[in-house]
């Protein structure tokens, strides 16, 4: 018996037993349509979760449920080049059929009946859409008779654009891999919108056989079905002839390369927050997260083993989050690269100072051309020493802000209180951890609370802004939104500091000389070490971006001889060239700005501080008591809403101690051997406030408080 036979009897089985005595074959075709389940079209939408960078390119994909790379794709995200090989070589006519080919049956049967042998099939890739969705490959003729049902009921259920994009969703390409664009990924590890004709073709190829043509496995075999399909596109005039020939030339994939890996942790913290999402929309911009990886993982390999860095890249004028690196490697144990350490609390070091000092210009206490102490002092208990342990006498505070001075910003912060810091910091929307929940206390001028490398982020997003308070984001769509309905405040309700004294701390932080071996371009930046050598940090801005850097051992061991300037500088300057070629230049200066010299201040801003005073005069007071801050008809911010009014500092110059202040004749708590006296008003209004010294001085001013 002939090899076309048994298929033959097989076939005119088939068909008796589905058309009834009596009917014609149509309408018992109809009947068997009719009676069919409806298509399992929703195995076609069991893909796996993508996130997606700014311009929708991928940044990290998951597997299905049942372990397989599918990933999301439509004809129009697809080389054409590759359609037109695709056509060609398994369905020439699938624009105008209605599921089945009967051109290509009929040829396909009178093969089989002269050759007595199967030479060509008829499946077209409708009918292979059919049984990709029915998880079915039946080679009988029953089998093929069922595809025939189910391709035409898609047919009349679907445009040929929809079934398309199914076949490129689930044709297989070898092992779990599933879809055009996974096989794209996976083989050349490229997106399949830009393919090369040889790359086209292989994937074309390898459906038909997955897995004895996976060219990892078997790349001869691979080669072989690649030149096929490109012999096939010169028969159908759909390539040339020596188009095909140098496609032929070309080296088919040996390996199978890995799935982007792009911003892992925070890929995986968006899956936890929106688990009922297949595809995340992010921020992120591709290109620079991939840059700032490496840049972490090549800083990394040569600081020494088992420290780790992060980075995090923000576009301040819109608050969204360029590129978040949350370890020097995701898989690297050593290092605990599964750690995200921007979201990690660990002491800032110094990076708080500008705030300190931007609140003390602010309440009206100093300028940066301010002459300031810096000698052994104690503030009751706590005795601040230098990182160097050297003094520098007296010193403007654009010094003691450029040479990172603790005595100094520890005597700012006396004067501008450390609850009103802390205060300012929950005001702007963070939440500082203080250590045993213990009151704030000067030891926070110098690192003595806990942020996030992301809150530092933020922190420095208000400076480059002129203080205001932009929302930080990494969610695309969501970002334009916040920002549209007022994300970037500029009521004061969340505002960091004044513009003008902003703007102060930014003049004096872009003077900061870069560290050695990097490229030039002015940055405004601050760097900071925690105590023990367990963090170093570097956190810069220029007119459009903001890059905070941590560099340090995730599990917090100390590792001596760890710096800010040694270790992340570096990184933080690296990684500015990398993200823009030219700089942006800072924003100019707001008004009410004084740019003058030491000498031309006014003289309650020359030297800061009580003892500054006295010694200036001589040690004897002889000038007048006067209210320093604030200043007579100004109008202060102290909150609205449902937050309480933030406390006010006021003080003092001049005049014999001790000071007794009234605000609307009530006396306030202060202590007798201080100028100034924290006030925590009731609300919005009027207050008159009186100070009176020991001679009986008497200074007043009225403020409206909004």
């Amino acid at each position: 018996m002939s090899r076309a036979r048994p298929f033959l009897k097989i076939a005119a089985a088939g068909a008796a037993a589905i058309i009834p005595a009596g009917l014609s074959a149509v309408a018992a075709f109809e009947i068997a349509i009719a009676r069919l389940d409806p298509p399992p079209l929703q195995v076609a939408d069991q893909l796996s979760v993508t996130v997606l960078d700014r311009e929708d390119r991928l940044l990290r994909a998951f597997t299905t449920e049942d372990h397989r790379w599918r990933l999301p794709i439509t004809h129009t995200q697809v080389d054409q080049r590759y359609l037109k090989l695709l056509f060609a070589f398994e369905d020439r006519r699938f624009w105008t059929h209605g599921g089945v080919d009967m051109y290509a049956a009929g040829r396909a049967a009178l093969q089989l009946i002269q050759n007595q042998r199967i030479v060509s099939g008829a499946s077209t890739l409708t009918m292979q859409v059919a049984r990709l969705l029915d998880r079915r490959h039946e080679r009988t003729a029953a089998g093929k008779f069922s595809q025939i049902l189910r391709a035409v009921q898609l047919e009349r259920q679907l445009s040929k654009g929809q079934i398309l994009d199914i076949y490129l969703r689930l044709a297989p390409f070898g092992g779990n891999i599933e879809g055009v664009r996974a096989a794209s990924l996976a083989y050349f590890g490229r997106e399949p919108n830009r393919l090369s004709l040889s790359q086209a073709a292989l994937l074309v190829a390898l459906p038909q056989s997955p897995e004895t043509r996976r060219p990892d496995r078997n790349w001869k075999a691979a080669r072989i079905a690649r030149n096929r399909v490109l012999q096939r596109g010169v028969a159908a005039g759909v390539i040339s002839r020596a188009e095909a020939e140098y496609a032929m030339a070309d080296v088919v994939p040996h390996l199978r390369r890995s799935f982007p890996m792009l911003a892992p942790h925070l890929a995986e913290a968006e899956l936890v927050a929106h688990p009922d999402r297949t595809v995340h929309h992010l921020t992120i911009d591709r290109n620079v997260q991939a840059a700032l990886q490496t840049l972490a993982t090549q800083h990394a390999g040569a600081l020494g083993p088992k420290l780790s860095t992060a980075v995090i890249a923000v576009d301040h004028t819109t608050g969204e989050i360029l590129a978040q690196v949350g370890s020097a490697g995701y898989f690297d144990g050593e290092r605990f690269g599964a750690v995200d350490m921007t979201r990690a609390i660990r002491s800032p070091g110094s990076t708080l100072k500008p705030l300190v000092y931007g609140l003390g210009f602010e309440a009206g206490l100093a300028h940066p051309e301010t002459l300031i102490e810096d000698r052994p002092t104690r503030f009751g208990s706590y005795r601040p020493e230098n990182f160097d342990d050297s003094y520098h006498g007296t010193v403007t505070i654009r010094e003691a802000l450029g040479h990172s001075l603790n005595v100094p910003a520890v005597a700012m912060l006396d004067a501008v209180g450390p609850d009103r810091l802390v205060g300012r910091l929950k005001r702007f929307g963070l939440t500082p951890v203080l250590p045993d929940d213990a009151h704030p206390s000067l030891a926070i001028a110098l690192g003595g609370l806990g942020l996030t490398l992301e809150d530092l982020a933020g922190l420095y997003t208000g400076l480059a802004n002129g203080g205001r308070y932009v929302a930080l984001t990494h969610l695309r769509g969501d970002a334009q939104r916040r920002h549209l309905t007022g994300a970037v405040a500029d009521d004061g309700k969340r505002r960091l500091m004044s513009p003008v004294a902003a703007w102060y701390v930014g003049d004096i932080l872009k003077d900061a000389p870069p560290p050695a071996n990097t490229r030039g371009g002015r940055i405004a930046y601050k760097t900071g070490t925690s105590y023990g050598y367990r963090d170093a940090l570097a956190i810069g801005y220029d007119g459009r971006y903001v890059i905070a850097v941590w560099v340090g051992r995730p599990d917090a061991t100390s590792t001596p001889g760890l710096t800010g300037r040694t270790a992340a500088a570096p990184i933080l300057f690296d990684a500015f060239s990398r993200l823009e070629e030219q700089r942006v230049p800072l924003a100019p200066a707001p008004a009410g700005v004084l740019r003058v010299s030491g000498a031309e201040l006014p003289p309650p801003l020359k030297r800061f501080g009580r003892e500054a005073t006295e010694a200036s005069s001589g040690g004897f007071l002889q000038q007048p008591v006067v209210i320093a801050f604030p200043p007579d008809r100004s109008e202060l911010e102290v909150g609205a809403g449902q937050q309480p009014a933030e406390p006010l500092l006021l003080k003092a110059e001049g005049g014999q101690l001790p000071l007794t202040w009234l605000v609307d004749g009530r006396p306030l708590d202060s202590s007798p051997h201080r100028r100034e006296v924290l006030w925590q008003p009731n609300g919005p209004g009027f207050a008159k406030v009186s100070v009176i010294d020991a001679e009986g001085r008497v200074d007043r001013v009225t403020v409206r408080l909004q």
